[in-house]
């Protein structure tokens, strides 16, 4: 009889000298020798078992398939073949063998499996599968119960990442240190990219610029893999959960929670920063094509901001560069007008601090009776329930009735919440509005770069450039302050309803 050897090793035995593929094969061959088997062809490969998508075990089956006479089907062992039960490589080779196409030899157990297969003998090769596939499971659990464990105990159980190295510290063990070569660069990563001046791809390239060495590419997902992973500052995520580890962070959870906060940013602003800190950058439209304004450093000292697609779709005469000074007096004269008399400020204040008042004494009367409707409802679910006890009503009607009165009982605490955010602080939130409005060129004139990029972030949307005039526009509330100044300018000044 012909016969087809087949010689498997998973990962964790090639340490196993019983069990690697030379060893194998040697049993193999001496049992096809014995036999008087012809060996037609010689199968070895590295793979796990338990794979869902075994291609080397794919071109077996198809090679066996494919023979036009009765071929025995030799392995080493039975979870050789499989330790997954439920393998339909399995029932196939297991089919052909009760139809007696082929002959599954395991030579090692001693098993045979032919068309001449007893109950007995099925039933024993049912438990080999069996016993294989717990074999396999209980390897798994040890592994995950281990892990687990070092969890617990604040140790990360798989490679340590970026900016971290594991050290081996003898032959079985090995523990994670800080990496002296590329702890700073990771730690300066997150303070560059919290500035809110870096894109994935301008830190990626300052890193490599930097000299960050590591072994696999720093693409920009593995740049945002870093600056997501809460490791740095001393949790590890594991299943899901984050759990505290025993190792020397490498920066601060205030920082990591900034580097999320401009991450969030970024998302709903798809431009690319720049490493200076351009006052506009990022604020500004073109008004022709869409574009980000971008900015530009000339003769080392000039900074200048012009159209993205300066370079390609516009013609050098429908755009300007325009100076950054041109743009700061601009911003200043619109924040100028946010200014209000001392008079008007006092009178807008007054006016919100009785309007509080009125609504403060609104949202209590409307609490007061919701938490009255509340108490109602939940009296008549307490009745009802008793008289569900006592048989007075079905079981039915209570769960229908109950339904409907939790569902009421619900939307009355919903609406209590509602009031009392309502009500809490008004006043004092408004009258900061007020006064950030009030100070605003104050602000932005005394601020350094960065810091008057944060501020515009703060005040101004969706501002276009139009030939050198910039439209900006405010954000709410701060675009109301504006159109009620400009209202306010046409109100005569001895108004006796401005004058304290």
């Amino acid at each position: 009889m012909k016969a087809i050897i087949i010689a498997r090793v998973s990962t964790e035995e090639q340490k196993e000298a019983g069990n690697s593929l030379p060893a194998q094969i040697v049993r193999l061959e001496k049992y096809c020798q014995n036999k008087n088997f012809e060996i037609i062809k010689n199968f070895s490969f590295d793979e796990s078992a338990y794979k869902d998508k075994r291609n080397d075990f794919d071109d077996i089956l198809d090679f066996v398939i494919g023979q036009k006479e009765k071929t025995a089907v030799c392995f080493d062992k039975v979870d050789r073949l499989s330790r997954n039960v439920f393998d339909k490589r399995v029932s196939i080779l297991y089919e052909k063998a009760l139809k007696d196409e082929v002959e599954l030899h395991f030579v090692s157990d001693g098993q045979v499996i032919n068309s001449h297969l007893s109950a007995t003998e099925k039933f024993a090769f049912s438990m080999s599968l069996g016993l294989a596939k717990y074999y396999s499971d209980a390897i798994s659990d040890n592994v995950k119960r281990a892990q687990e464990q070092m969890i617990r105990n604040g140790v990360w159980p798989t490679r340590a990442p970026i900016g971290y190295k594991n050290v081996r510290v003898n032959e079985k063990q090995t523990e994670i240190q800080v990496d002296p070569d590329n702890a700073d660069l990771i730690r300066k990563a997150f303070e560059w990219y919290s500035t809110g001046n870096y894109s994935l791809s301008t830190l990626r390239k300052r890193l490599k610029d930097s000299g960050l060495a590591i072994n696999t590419t720093l693409s920009q997902g593995v740049m945002d893999w870093i600056l997501k992973n809460p490791f740095y500052y001393g949790e590890m995520v594991w299943n899901g959960k984050k759990h505290p580890h025993k190792y020397e962070p490498l920066i601060t959870r205030d920082v990591f929670m900034q580097v999320q906060k401009v991450k969030e940013g970024w998302h709903k602003k798809p431009f690319k920063w720049a490493s200076k800190p351009f006052v506009f950058k990022g604020l500004v439209k073109c008004s022709l094509c869409g574009c980000m304004i971008t900015g530009e450093v000339a003769k080392k000292k000039y900074r200048y901001y012009h159209c993205t697609n300066y370079f390609k779709k516009h013609a050098k005469s429908e755009v300007d560069w325009i100076k950054e000074e041109d743009f700061i007096e601009q911003v200043a004269v619109l924040l100028k007008k946010l200014q209000m008399p001392d008079y008007v400020l006092q009178k807008i204040t007054d006016i919100l601090k009785k309007s509080h008042e009125d609504e403060s004494d609104y949202f209590k009367r409307n609490i007061t009776i919701l938490e009255q409707e509340l108490g109602r409802i939940k009296s008549k679910l307490e009745i009802m329930y008793d008289d569900k006890l006592e048989g007075r009503i079905t079981s039915d009607m209570y769960d229908r009735k109950a339904l409907e009165y939790i569902k009421k009982r619900d939307d009355i605490v919903m609406q209590i919440e509602n009031h009392t955010k309502a009500d809490s602080n008004y006043y004092i939130e408004a009258k900061k509005v007020l006064d950030v409005a009030q100070r605003a060129y104050e602000i932005f004139k005394s601020s350094e770069d960065e810091e008057k990029r944060q501020f515009l972030q703060f005040m101004l949307q969706n501002s276009v450039l139009d030939g050198r005039k910039i439209d900006f526009t405010l954000k709410e509330p701060f675009d109301a302050i504006l159109n009620a100044n400009m209202l306010k300018t046409k109100l005569p000044r001895e108004d006796s309803n401005l004058e304290p």
